[in-house]
């Protein structure tokens, strides 16, 4: 079999699908189910059946696209990833997984390769929180990791509910229909960007991940007492921000102090009542993202994190609430999928180390219900979200070839 990835027509498509946004360039962005999602969908359908593809989608939007096997009744070997992209984006996140993924399979047809097991492309509905507020929706609903009931209660930031949404987008169906069904899928192999620094680092041109970090998420509010900031004397002092910022000290010590780099805390949103530069803060409330690669790890730090809210409330005469948004299990990849990346890498002469996703994509709620794994290719200086986000065409090149080697691995 002798594979050749035509690395000018994925750059090309990669180029053209970035233009297909709501931001101007070089920026990406394409919220799900908007009028830019759509569009990008239908050109994404074309170049599937340009390649022979048979394509059908679910009643959430996910979209399969199936080169059939010679034995098309057998679990099919699966790879893909998500469009949908942030604000202020880049052109490679997701992307790389679904073109890429796209084009790994048109190498395979072009080498004269035909497989037993049906190889089958997804493109996952909504991977980002943008517009429901909750990551990979599609993926939770194909795994049975959200129930449809939870799902048709998500309501995007102007009230309207998913339900709504997606079936002005052309998706109908009950949501009981997405999951599926137990042995539908042999295998999933997702490649993608590392939105990190560390292949770069070390110069290596591919990841094999082993393990897939989960985040909880948590909002905090803290209630104090205000008045004015030349009136009130520091000693009476119940200073809603001051207690919000003794909190979120004590979550970055207790996050580094778990003893692994695999542990992260990140406060990202913090809003303070009344905001006046004359006022002592009466009310704040602020977010919390805590992810580890092991469980019992991050429910160890979140310990640690509600011993340090109550002293502070006791200590600060404050009220602080903590609420539960989502929390998901990280997820350790199948040793079948990293030994057959780590074959296709030496076949191809290619160097490789085993990494830890600390971000969270479609593969962990792929891996409950399927072995399943994920390869990374470098980008310039792990970034990523942002519109400098970059992946060069030889990488690209590279992450597609050991892609497609080990999808023809698993489906032989």
């Amino acid at each position: 079999m002798n594979l050749e990835v035509d690395r000018g027509r994925l750059f090309n498509e990669i180029e053209k699908l970035a233009l297909i946004s709501d931001a101007e360039p070089p920026a990406v962005t394409r919220v799900v189910f908007s009028p830019t999602d759509g569009k990008a969908r239908v050109w994404f359908i074309g170049l599937c059946e340009q390649a022979g593809l048979a394509v059908r989608h679910d009643p959430v939007g996910n979209t399969f696209a199936r080169w059939s096997g010679t034995e098309p009744d057998v679990p099919a070997v699966g790879t893909g990833s998500h469009i949908d992209a942030i604000p202020n984006a880049g052109k490679y996140d997701g992307v790389v997984g679904v073109l890429g993924g796209l084009e790994a399979i048109r190498a395979l047809q072009r080498s004269g390769f035909r497989p037993k097991h049906s190889l089958e492309l997804l493109l996952f509905t909504s991977e980002e929180p943008t517009r429901f507020g909750i990551g990979c929706l599609g993926s939770r609903l194909l795994s049975g990791s959200m129930p449809a009931d939870a799902a048709r209660k998500l309501v995007d930031k102007e009230g309207a509910s998913l339900e709504e949404v997606r079936r002005n987008a052309g998706f109908a169906g009950a949501l009981e229909e997405v999951k599926l069904s137990h042995g539908y899928l042999k295998a999933f192999v997702e490649l993608h960007i590392e939105q990190g620094p560390l292949l770069e680092r070390h110069r290596v041109p591919i990841g094999i991940v082993t393990s897939i970090a989960a985040p909880a998420s948590f909002r905090f509010a803290v209630e104090g007492a205000g008045g004015h900031a030349g009136a009130m004397l520091m000693p009476e002092r119940r200073d809603a921000l001051c207690a919000a910022s003794e909190l979120i000290l004590a979550i970055e010590t207790a996050a580094k102090a778990s003893g692994a780099v695999d542990t992260v805390a990140t406060v990202g949103i913090c809003d303070v009542f009344p905001g006046a530069v004359n006022s002592i803060p009466s009310r704040v409330r602020f977010t919390l993202d805590l992810r580890d690669t092991s469980l019992e790890r991050r429910d160890a730090v979140l310990r640690v994190i509600q011993a340090a809210r109550e002293d502070i409330s006791a200590k600060r005469q404050v009220v602080i609430q903590e609420e539960l948004v989502n929390a998901d299990a990280p997820a350790q990849c199948a040793t079948e999928i990293t030994e057959a990346l780590s074959r296709a890498c030496t076949k191809h002469q290619l160097a490789s180390i085993p990494m830890v996703s600390r971000a969270y994509h479609d593969s962990l709620f792929m891996s409950r219900i399927v072995p399943a794994g994920m390869l990374f290719i470098p980008c310039r200086h792990g970034y990523s979200h942002r519109p400098d986000e970059y992946s060069s065409p030889e990488d690209i090149e590279r992450g597609v070839l050991v892609l497609a080697e080990t999808l023809a691995a698993l489906a032989s």
